[in-house]
């Protein structure tokens, strides 16, 4: 069964304008299956998972090149950074947009040597999980970013479906790899024990230099429990039982490798930063409900971290439709001295657009206090919206409309 991904447009074009395609993203989100079903027939594909692979890459990056010449789909880059420079000898001699595919699990040193010897000719692509419409195989629409403003806001709530507290809290604690979604059979738990075991051993051992694999896996159950948080490494460091140096080096590899995001404060040029410190979230709700040890989406649903991962869901989604298609996030949030908060705000030419995100289905009128406070900071600040349980599209005061989680 296909499942279309929202990406393959926007690589499409990228590869009719770059010589070289960069398709990054943490195990098993997809980066292969997606690049093989919009490749075209022509073009070879070449693991280098493969040991004799790998070998002939590592040892003889050239002879490699010649018995795999453009157009050509090398998977899993980042185990021989050595092709990188003769990658870049070939389209500087060839100039052919599309000729080199590539595929990238991990970031550790990979964007490093890409910036040193792929400057100016490859376009660097991120992919995620699948997002909800994208499960559903309805990825391909809306065809915007998420923004709350007409006409897109109307789009998204128009070509939404209804998401009931059961069927969400499924969707969360079962994640969204393609291998769970894809095979209703498939054991989550079983999945997310061995994707554990594979990152650890071979991406973090291997690339990161990480020997302590027990601390570290402390270090990145303590860190899930705090997804939706203020991040505060040395809590985080002294719950994990490691040095603050230790933590702040160990969330960068989660970052890196396409684990978690940090959501920055928003400042502008004319304040002060308000919050130096951004927020951490998961970028998979079922791996986090995984580390965290929820047996049931019932009992997270109920449970401590239901409010959290409810807005880290909602925060990932709306972050797949702005990475998915191409674009930048230009997400950040507000919390002022007064702890005025807005969970979440979007930048559009020039414009702050709020948004709040809660577990409820009953949404007070005030529930956006936090833009008043913006607003008198001197931001342009665009109508808002609050994501929440409701059933439809409610009107709030102060430009502020309370929308289905159902929407996106």
């Amino acid at each position: 069964m296909i499942y279309p991904r929202t990406l393959a447009p926007f690589v499409r074009q990228a590869s009719a304008t770059f010589p070289v395609v960069l398709l990054t993203g943490a195990r098993q989100v997809g980066k292969t299956t997606l690049l093989q079903a919009i490749s075209e027939p022509n073009r070879q594909y070449v693991s280098l998972d493969d040991p004799l692979m790998l070998a002939l890459a590592r040892e003889e990056p050239a002879l490699f090149l010649q018995r795999f010449p453009a157009p050509v789909l090398i998977d899993e880059i980042q185990h021989a950074p050595q092709l990188l420079p003769h990658i870049k000898l070939a389209v500087d001699g060839q100039r052919q947009p599309g000729s080199f595919w590539l595929t990238g699990s991990q970031a550790f040193h990979l964007m490093r040597g890409v910036s040193e010897s792929l400057a100016g000719r490859v376009a660097v692509v991120r992919l995620l999980g699948f997002s909800r419409r994208e499960a559903e195989r309805r990825g391909e629409r809306p065809a915007a970013p998420f923004l709350p403003a007409e006409p897109v806001l109307a789009d998204y709530c128009t070509t939404g479906k209804p998401l009931g507290l059961s069927r969400l809290y499924e969707l969360i604690w079962r994640g969204s790899y393609p291998a769970l979604i894809q095979s209703r059979e498939a054991d989550r738990d079983l999945f997310y024990g061995s994707y554990l075991q594979t990152y650890i051993q071979r991406d973090v051992r291997d690339f990161a230099r990480v020997n302590d694999a027990m601390a570290f896996l402390r270090f990145v159950r303590a860190a899930a429990a705090r997804t939706a948080q203020l991040l505060n490494v040395a809590e985080l460091a002294r719950d994990a039982d490691v040095a603050p140096n230790t933590a702040k080096s160990w969330l960068s590899i989660l970052e890196a490798s396409g684990l978690v995001y940090l959501l920055q404060p928003w400042h502008s040029n004319f304040t002060k930063r308000l919050v130096k410190t951004p927020k951490l979230y998961f970028l998979d709700t079922g791996l986090c409900s995984y580390l965290t040890q929820w047996s049931s989406p019932q009992s997270l649903e109920a449970g401590a971290l239901s409010v959290a991962i409810f807005e880290t869901w909602v925060m990932v989604e709306l972050l797949k439709s702005y990475w998915h298609r191409g674009k930048q996030a230009p997400f950040y949030f507000y919390r002022d001295k007064d702890l005025l908060e807005i969970d979440l705000l979007i930048e559009a030419d020039g414009v702050l657009y709020p948004i709040e995100i809660k577990k409820t289905s009953s949404p007070a009128r005030n529930a956006m206090k936090g833009a008043a406070a913006l607003g008198r900071s001197g931001a342009n600040v665009g109508p808002g919206v609050l994501i929440c349980m409701v059933t439809q599209t409610v009107p709030l005061k102060d430009n502020v409309t309370a929308i289905p989680v159902g929407c996106l």
